[in-house]
């Protein structure tokens, strides 16, 4: 399969940033300062070009008052220790990770995806969305108008909603080049070369352990339940950790599907999405309440597995949410 466009600089990012930490080890002078920014997180900057979701993104210089819109946004900066970088957060998925004090002094411009006159009371030079649909004339701004403001915009990549843009699957690869493509418009390589480093160490402890079971991953919907298809996150995750999505068949990130499909594939855990306007405790109760999947063996014999909201999007809690719910698999067999 070829390459995407967005695709291709990430990967060829990756390099150059390899390169880049050889050549700073190799020629920095001891006797001199290393250059940092407030963090102490960000070195050496070199502008940075990239295709993002269809939409040229130029960083001729760190971006210094930054919004982020969604809870993988926000904590890939934090991640990054690029707090100080914020002016603002929007549409909070959850409670924040315990480096959420960080946030202490930065307006939440909304719970949902701030207007535009809210994005430009606080005055960013770049705005880091978690959806497309965060951009546009009735949300915080569409990308171009935005650009005649002087304001950078980013989507995370995962995200992107046009096929040739859209990760195909999505791998924890692609999320790494994620978190060097962001660290790059800072400077923060070093930084990103950590938190990879530290987020394929938790992976590396998970050997598997849903080999030869089935799955179905639950996030949401009612009457038409809302699932994890084959090429998102939830997919990611599932290969980690060995089980075989009931809708590897579906060729999206997350889809519509029916309980006779459900009921059909009969899986042998379900994954429940915890989120505040759908709780994985609401899910149970629907689930055990309908005679049809109550007496799904899954169901009757409580094989669930939890996870929280922000962690079932692509994002820097994925690694975590993958030795969580190894744990929470190995549990049900004790």
């Amino acid at each position: 399969m070829a390459l995407s466009p967005s695709r291709t600089f990430r990967a060829a990012l990756v390099g150059v940033a390899a390169g880049a930490v050889a050549l700073t080890g190799c020629s920095a002078d001891d006797d001199e300062p290393a250059e940092t920014a407030a963090t102490g997180q960000a070195g050496e900057f070199t502008p940075v070009t990239v295709d993002n979701c269809g939409t040229e993104v130029s960083i001729d210089s760190p971006p210094e008052r930054v919004v982020t819109i969604k809870s993988t946004a926000t904590e890939m900066m934090l991640a990054l220790g690029l707090a100080d970088r914020l002016v603002g957060t929007a549409f909070s998925d959850g409670p924040l990770p315990g480096d959420a004090g960080d946030l202490d002094d930065v307006p939440v411009l909304s719970d949902n995806v701030p207007g535009q006159e809210a994005l430009l009371d606080v005055e960013p030079d770049f705005v880091y969305g978690g959806w497309e649909s965060n951009f546009g004339a009735d949300t915080a701004g569409d990308r171009s108008s935005l650009a005649d403001f002087g304001i950078a915009t980013y989507v995370s990549p995962a995200a992107c909603q046009e096929p040739e843009y859209q990760p195909d699957p999505m791998t924890f690869d692609e999320l790494f080049a994620e978190i060097r493509e962001v660290a790059s418009f800072f400077g923060a390589t070093e930084r990103a070369d950590e938190l990879i480093a530290e987020q394929q160490a938790l992976l590396d402890q998970v050997e598997a352990p849903g080999e030869g079971l089935t799955a179905l991953w639950y996030s949401s919907g009612e009457d038409a339940p809302f699932v994890g298809g084959d090429i998102g996150a939830p997919a990611m995750m599932m290969r980690a950790l060995g089980v075989e999505n009931i809708f590897a068949d579906v060729d999206a990130t997350w889809s519509n599907v029916s309980w006779e499909q459900v009921i059909d594939r009969d899986p042998d855990v379900i994954v429940l999405v915890d989120a505040a306007w759908n709780t994985a405790d609401n899910k149970i109760e629907r689930l055990e309440g309908n005679p049809a999947t109550a007496a799904l063996p899954a169901v009757a014999e409580q094989r669930y597995l939890r996870l929280p909201f922000p962690a079932a999007e692509a994002g820097v809690r994925n690694a975590q949410a993958v030795v969580d719910l190894a744990a929470q698999l190995e549990a049900l067999d004790q």
